[in-house]
């Protein structure tokens, strides 16, 4: 899939703090609690007309020290178009690790490093090599519940007729309560193949939190490249203990 499909796997948890990672394309620095646990269900593709590419499974998190995050995620693939119809398989697995090295809570600054291992474990795409991206992500926290959190990084993206490429995004969240934030936000993507375009993805998001332990997450919006529109979509059930 053109889309890295788990760009971002931290739940800003705090009750201090808006809520940010998941459910964007655009990630941000705060990593899990110490000693905690964040595990998303989740289902993310995109798609034009009856053509989707998507994934299904589980990112597990863990803040394994103060300020770092190890992340896996581990899913399956399945595919649709008009002419092969459906195909189904395992996914590229994800290992990553966050590094938070700014935190401003006076301020509510935080900047982190989020390197990560795409694995070539698909059963549905041969001949794919290891990719590495290597992001930087910031946030701000204001007042009222308001967060910004962004930036971005570049993809090595080995293999015949691939080519490396930049990423980065932006986005905007409120806490309308204790229990519900929404968002929005931008999210820009070079050519990832050798005579391939750039593509730039908006989407509004939203989650809920259930209890304690438990929140529904959703977002979704268009991408345009080459000048044809597209959608993106993902949805998960999270797990915080």
């Amino acid at each position: 899939m053109k889309h890295r499909i788990a760009i971002g796997l931290g739940l800003a948890a705090a009750a201090s703090c808006a809520w940010a990672g998941p459910p964007y394309l655009t990630d941000d620095p705060v990593p899990t609690d110490t000693g905690g646990w964040e595990i998303y269900a989740f289902t993310a593709g995109e798609g034009r007309g009856s053509t989707v590419d998507a994934d299904a499974g589980f990112d597990l998190n863990y803040g394994a020290v103060k300020d770092v995050q190890l992340t896996a995620t581990l899913p399956l693939s399945f595919s649709h178009d008009p002419l092969d119809g459906w195909r189904s398989g395992t996914g590229d697995a994800e290992l990553a690790v966050k590094y938070r090295f700014i935190n401003d809570e006076k301020h509510g600054f935080s900047a982190a490093v989020f390197p990560r291992a795409i694995l070539p474990t698909s059963s549905i795409e041969s001949g794919e090599k290891t990719r590495f991206l290597l992001p930087v992500w910031i946030g701000k926290d204001f007042a009222g519940g308001t967060s910004v959190f962004g930036g971005g990084g570049y993809e090595i993206n080995p293999g015949a007729g691939n080519r490396n490429f930049w990423q980065a995004g932006i986005a905007v969240t409120q806490d309308l309560s204790s229990k519900l934030s929404v968002g929005a936000e931008v999210f820009r993507q070079g050519a990832d193949a050798v005579g391939g375009t750039a593509e730039t993805s908006a989407g509004l998001g939203s989650i809920v939190k259930l209890s304690d332990h438990y929140a529904l997450l959703f977002s979704g919006g268009p991408t345009w490249a080459d000048r044809r529109t597209s959608y993106h979509f993902y949805g998960a059930l999270g797990l915080f203990f």
